[in-house]
């Protein structure tokens, strides 16, 4: 009976507000850098929506590896339109006020579609690993059903992490402040802002950037150790250099993916960041990924370069 009343009692003095109210940028002109993400994600949705349409639409793209470009153009574009729209309506139409649930439902979604990013980046690394390091069985262990449970296995683990995270900040109450001191509702600066413990948070936060960031980076860098092993084994330098080829689009989104990122966690380690240059520093990186990813993908990949000249060739002879 005591342990139902002290519940209840917990349960009755936590403070949900109905709003939270995000600041952004505190800083002259900002409304142009907001016109400027509203380019970003244009290019970004037009850009990934063309990988994914090309990988439907052509069958030789019907692959294992193309399964998980797939699924990283729809991450991109997942991300860009968790983030960028209700950031451009926030800031530029100063509706700055977001409720307690919708706030929540972002953290989650940009969060999610962030880390699988992330985690689609170590499974075509993995891909890669296995084409170079393996070529004769290649076609044997990377199949199409081997892929799909790859990809629900990244979903499923992804979910977990972060419906955890999020369901988490429940159990805080927030009894100061509801000014959000960042451009989304940032699971860090939100966590902080409670008035009761706060510790399991913080915890599961450090645990989500080890297994979401840093886990996916070492097994990527893992990846291109052993792959490195096996260039030297090839005895020509074309042989190489063909090899090499085939990863340069990956190697490039995976330096565009985490340097931004780790350059802000280590900056921020090393000294303070003031939360202007923070807020512009990561959401720049977030934002342009997404519309790099498939320009990369696309001007580095001769699969992608043969199907543009020959709908632009089908283009021209209906014109015609």
């Amino acid at each position: 009976m005591n342990s139902a009343n002290s519940t209840f009692s917990l349960n009755a003095t936590l403070v949900h507000p109905p709003f939270f109210f995000i600041s952004g940028l505190s800083m002259p002109h900002a409304k142009y850098y907001y016109v400027f993400l509203c380019f970003v994600f244009v290019v970004s949705v037009l850009g990934n929506s063309f990988v994914m349409f090309s990988i439907y639409k052509e069958r030789r793209f019907h692959t294992p590896k193309y399964m998980a470009v797939f699924n990283l153009a729809l991450a991109d574009l997942a991300e860009s339109t968790a983030l960028i729209p209700n950031l451009i309506a926030m800031f530029l139409f100063d509706s700055q006020y977001t409720s307690f649930d919708a706030c929540l439902a972002n953290m989650f979604f940009v969060y999610f579609f962030s880390s699988l990013q992330s985690l689609t980046l170590t499974v075509l690394a993995y891909d890669r690993l296995v084409a170079i390091c393996l070529p004769l069985r290649y076609h044997a262990i990377i199949t199409m059903p081997a892929m799909t449970v790859i990809l629900t296995v990244v979903w499923a683990y992804d979910s977990v992490l972060l419906i955890l995270m999020v369901s988490l900040v429940l159990r805080l109450s927030f009894c100061k402040s509801t000014v959000v001191e960042s451009y989304f509702c940032d699971h860090g600066p939100i966590y902080r802002m409670a008035c009761n413990d706060n510790y399991i948070n913080h915890m599961l936060s450090i645990i989500n950037i080890v297994l979401l960031l840093y886990l996916p980076l070492i097994l990527t860098v893992l990846s291109y150790v052993f792959i490195s092993g096996a260039l030297f084994k090839i005895a020509s330098w074309e042989g190489r250099l063909k090899a090499i080829k085939t990863c340069s689009a990956h190697l490039i989104m995976v330096a565009m993916y985490y340097l931004p990122l780790l350059s802000i966690y280590m900056a921020a380690l090393c000294s303070s960041i003031s939360p202007n240059v923070r807020i512009i520093s990561t959401s720049f990186a977030k934002a342009i990924t997404p519309m790099m990813n498939p320009i990369i993908y696309v001007l580095n990949t001769e699969e992608f370069k043969e199907f543009m000249t020959k709908l632009f060739i089908r283009k021209k002879t209906q014109q015609r």
